[in-house]
C-alpha cells in the first residue's frame, strides 16, 4: 500500500510543483540531488573531490518518449565528459538506456550510447561509463549491450554493467562478465520483482550480496560495492585483510548526501570511496520513486536529514 502511495505521489505535478517551492523540498533536493544544471552538478562533485572522493554523475531522468530527447540526454553526457576533463574532475557517468532512448528506438539508444563510450575511450586519460541497471523487463537487453560494447575495440575497461543482489539470476550474471573482465557496481536492488525473479527477504538479499561482492573481490578486476549497510561493509573490509586484497583493488560507493560521516572515515582508514551524485530537474520523481521501492527509506532519508 505505501509502494502504491508514493508512485502515486511521485506522478502528482501539483505535488511535485509545491514540493519544488517548499523549504523542506528544498532542503531535501539539496542534500540529495546536486541541483537542476550542469554547472551545479560539477560544483558538487569539485566539492567531493577536494574532500578526497571519486565521483559517478547521473543526470535524473528515464524513459525518454522521442528521439530528440534521448539526443539531448546524450548531447548533455557529452558535456560533463568534456567538463569533467576541462576541470581535472575525478568523475565518471553513469546513465540508463531507457534515458537515451531504449524503448523509443533501440538503435538511436545503441548508436548514442556507442559514441559515448567510444569519447570515453578517446580522452586521456580514458573515462569511464556505468550503464545503470533498470527493472527486470529491461536485464537481459542491458547485459547484452554491455557485453557487446565492451568488445568492441578500445572499450575494455570503459564501460560497466551493474548487478543488483536480489535477482536470483545475478550469480550467472557476474559469471558471464567476470569472463570478458567487465566491471561491476554490486547494489542490493530496489525495484519491485517477483518471488519467482528476485529474493524478498532482506536475509537472503544481504547473503546474496556478501556472496557475490567476495566474488567480485577475489576477481583482479576493479569493482565498486554500494551499499550503505555498515555489516557488509565491515565484512568487505574484514574480507579483504584475510585474503590480503589492496584497498585500491576495489571501491566503495554511496549516495551523495548519506551517510557523509562513513564516507569520511572509510576514506582515512585507506579506502576508495565514490559518490554517486544525482542532479537535474527530475528530483521529485527520483526521491519518491526511492521511497516507494523501500518504505523504509522514510526513515533512513528522514535521519539522514540530521546526520552529517
Amino acid at each position: 500500500m505505501l509502494r502504491a502511495l508514493f508512485i502515486s505521489l511521485s506522478e502528482s505535478r501539483w505535488l511535485r510543483s509545491v514540493a519544488e517551492r517548499s523549504a523542506i523540498g528544498q532542503r531535501m533536493s539539496g542534500r540529495f540531488v546536486a541541483g537542476t544544471q550542469v554547472e551545479d552538478v560539477l560544483r558538487a562533485t569539485a566539492a567531493v573531490n577536494q574532500a578526497g572522493l571519486s565521483v559517478s554523475v547521473d543526470n535524473l531522468g528515464e524513459n525518454v518518449t522521442n528521439a530528440e530527447e534521448a539526443k539531448s540526454s546524450a548531447e548533455l553526457y557529452h558535456r560533463l565528459l568534456d567538463e569533467m576533463a576541462a576541470r581535472n574532475l575525478n568523475a565518471n557517468v553513469s546513465l540508463k538506456l531507457t534515458h537515451m532512448g531504449l524503448d523509443v528506438d533501440e538503435n538511436l539508444a545503441h548508436l548514442l550510447v556507442t559514441g559515448l563510450v567510444a569519447k570515453a575511450a578517446g580522452m586521456n586519460p580514458r573515462n569511464f561509463i556505468r550503464v545503470d541497471m533498470e527493472g527486470s523487463p529491461y536485464t537481459q537487453r542491458t547485459l547484452d549491450f554491455v557485453h557487446q560494447l565492451h568488445r568492441a575495440p578500445g572499450n575494455q575497461g570503459v564501460v560497466g554493467a551493474v548487478i543488483q543482489s536480489y535477482m536470483r539470476r545475478s550469480e550467472s550474471d557476474v559469471e558471464k562478465l567476470l569472463a570478458e573482465g567487465i566491471r561491476i557496481r554490486l547494489c542490493k536492488g530496489a525495484y519491485k520483482e517477483p518471488p519467482e525473479i528476485a529474493f524478498q527477504k532482506k536475509s537472503e538479499v544481504d547473503a546474496s550480496y556478501v556472496s557475490l561482492m567476495k566474488t567480485l573481490m577475489k576477481s583482479g578486476v576493479y569493482h565498486g560495492l554500494a551499499t550503505h549497510d555498515e555489516n557488509i561493509i565491515n565484512e568487505a573490509k574484514r574480507f579483504a585483510t584475510r585474503e590480503k586484497i589492496p584497498h585500491d583493488a576495489f571501491e566503495f560507493q554511496m549516495l551523495y548526501g548519506i551517510r557523509r560521516d562513513l564516507q569520511q572515515s572509510l576514506v582515512q582508514e585507506g579506502w576508495r570511496m565514490r559518490v554517486y551524485i544525482p542532479f537535474g530537474t527530475e528530483w521529485y520523481p527520483y526521491l519518491m520513486r526511492r521511497l516507494a521501492e523501500r518504505p523504509a527509506n522514510v526513515l533512513f532519508i528522514a535521519k539522514n536529514l540530521l546526520r552529517q
